[in-house]
């Protein structure tokens, strides 16, 4: 028999049509996709007849699938000779442990490609009129894990670098996290009043977005009730949001239309 291949491709951040040419072409063609949470399900209708669609998401304190159980399900079903897609949200090697399945298949050699998505670090701002750089705003940008706890010893960034070397900091993951966020940004030199947005379900008809500043997204977004998977997004460019936002625009007028 024949070794399969394994496709690891980022689906996007929830709109199905952020998903790459590439990304779809090979959704069409694999025998077994196993897909995250995060992935939009209509994604999964591109599958061919009888493909096998194996659900590997891991909400929260829920974890359906581990890791180590990935691993063996991708490596198995190439083994078999099989075209596997592991569809990813966003992409696969920003916060999506593709890199560790890509070890994984070269340790046991198996043929594989990384297939880049688009990351919700920069879609869901895109799609909130929030820019992460700008010509008159902000010149640097950084993608951050936002759930990192100081007090369980998760908590390994650099803060004074994010908080006085980088103009836009996108924390993934960072909601449950957010009063402490805000706490290191200002305590390590960046102003209590630098913009901030709280960006929910973004890209997706779902997108509900708040803004504030470092003293008062925290209870804006208590207040708001806005859960995960949201993107939180630290910087001067937030202020665009007034002025360039249109994504809204296209969701009331989609309620309203008959």
């Amino acid at each position: 028999m024949s070794q399969g291949k394994v496709y690891l491709v980022g689906a996007g951040p929830g709109d199905p049509k952020l998903l790459t040419v590439y990304g779809l072409e090979c959704i069409q063609t694999s025998d077994v996709i196993a897909y995250d949470r995060l992935v939009n399900p209509k994604l999964l209708e591109y599958a061919k007849e009888g493909a096998e669609l194996i659900f590997c998401g891991k909400s929260p304190g829920r974890h359906h699938f581990i890791q180590d159980e990935i691993h063996t399900l991708l490596v198995d079903k190439a083994l078999e000779g099989k075209t596997v897609t592991r569809l990813k949200g966003g992409d696969p090697c920003v916060f999506g442990r593709g890199a560790e399945e890509a070890e994984v298949l070269a340790e046991h050699g198996i043929e594989y490609e990384i297939v880049p998505g688009i990351t919700a670090g920069i879609a869901a701002p895109a799609y909130a009129g929030i820019p992460v750089t700008h010509r008159e705003h902000a010149s640097s940008f950084a993608i951050v894990t936002g759930h990192g706890r100081d007090s369980k010893g998760q908590d390994h960034l650099n803060w004074p670098a994010l908080a006085t070397g980088i103009d836009t900091v996108a924390f993934y993951m960072g909601v449950g996290n957010l009063a402490y966020i805000c706490k290191q940004l200002i305590d390590h030199g960046r102003s209590a009043q630098t913009p901030v947005a709280v960006i929910e379900w973004g890209t997706t008809d779902k997108q509900r977005t708040v803004t504030g500043n470092l003293e008062t997204i925290h209870d804006l977004v208590v207040q708001e009730n806005i859960q995960n998977p949201a993107m939180v997004l630290v910087g001067e460019v937030v202020q665009l949001r007034d002025k360039i936002k249109w994504y809204e625009k296209i969701i009331e007028t989609e309620t309203v239309t008959p």
